[in-house]
């Protein structure tokens, strides 16, 4: 890791969606640098095995159960962290889920399921956290995690829409915003090695490895770290922006050729086996 080991010291941090995958990874970053972290998660069966693996690695750390589509859960969610850890200083917007369809196939409760998680659930933890707390303590860090939608997201237009609101959304509250001292800013990861991976056909994921110009999937880690950048005082001067995690894939026309990898595609094969647990 390339940042000071106390970076982090005295700041608390909330994680969205923090049981697993992304969201645990990061929360695990802004541990290990001496934040006290809160993780939220619908499911205990993500939330209470990633708290025991940021306690048993020396990390203050609270664990809630809260779905970000419920506005009550969201608010008792961040009146229970500024209860017991006192405030809020970063909040990551890492909560979400999508399944792979058609547009044709998606249904209008899927459809509805997959906004009311992605966008309705960030804005409601975003302007929970920020009435609750940053705004009238006048700063704060909010940091969404959105997705390589830029030139449209065939086979996933539910969260494609979704995550382009979000990124409009940052963009809005950036200038909004800015007089209470909030800074907004996005990530946006391509193919992460993941448990996200399992719920697609082998097939398409080793399709989306090929178009990676990388030739290969990243680490939860590497968005980690771009969170914590820009959660860090290196971000000071950074709003509004949307920063891409992918290899490069949102710039690769598929008409021009990159030649395979077999040392990248030997990487990413054994990324596969281990969220695959084998």
């Amino acid at each position: 890791m390339v940042f000071r080991q106390d970076l982090f010291k005295d700041k608390v941090v909330v994680v969205t969606g923090g049981g697993t995958g992304i969201g645990k990874a990061i929360a695990l970053s802004f541990g290990r640098l001496g934040a006290r972290v809160a993780i939220a998660s619908r499911k205990e069966e993500h939330f209470l095995p990633a708290e025991k693996a940021l306690k048993e690695a020396g990390i203050d750390c609270l664990a809630l159960r809260c779905d970000v589509r419920e506005i009550g859960e969201v608010e008792s969610m961040v009146d229970a962290v500024i209860r017991r850890l006192g405030k809020i200083d970063v909040l990551v917007n890492n909560a979400g889920g999508q399944f792979p369809s058609p547009a044709e196939g998606i249904t209008p409760k899927g459809w509805a399921t997959v906004i009311n998680n992605n966008l309705n659930g960030t804005f409601n933890v975003t302007s929970t956290v920020a009435n609750k707390w940053m705004i009238p303590q006048g700063g704060g860090r909010i940091i969404n995690i959105v997705a390589n939608m830029w030139r449209g997201f065939p086979g996933l237009a539910h969260t494609g829409a979704a995550r382009a609101g979000v990124a409009n959304l940052t963009m809005t509250l950036a200038v909004e915003w800015a007089g209470h001292g909030i800074l907004v800013n996005a990530v946006a990861p391509g193919t992460i090695a993941t448990e996200g991976l399992r719920v697609y056909p082998r097939e398409v994921v080793e399709l989306q490895r090929s178009v990676v110009p990388l030739k290969r999937f990243g680490k939860p880690e590497d968005v980690a770290q771009m969170v914590l950048f820009l959660a860090s005082p290196a971000g000071d001067y950074i709003t509004g922006a949307i920063l891409p995690v992918d290899g490069g894939e949102r710039l690769w026309s598929s008409i021009w050729q990159i030649p395979d990898n077999e040392e990248a595609r030997q990487a990413s094969e054994k990324m596969l086996e281990e969220i695959s647990g084998g």
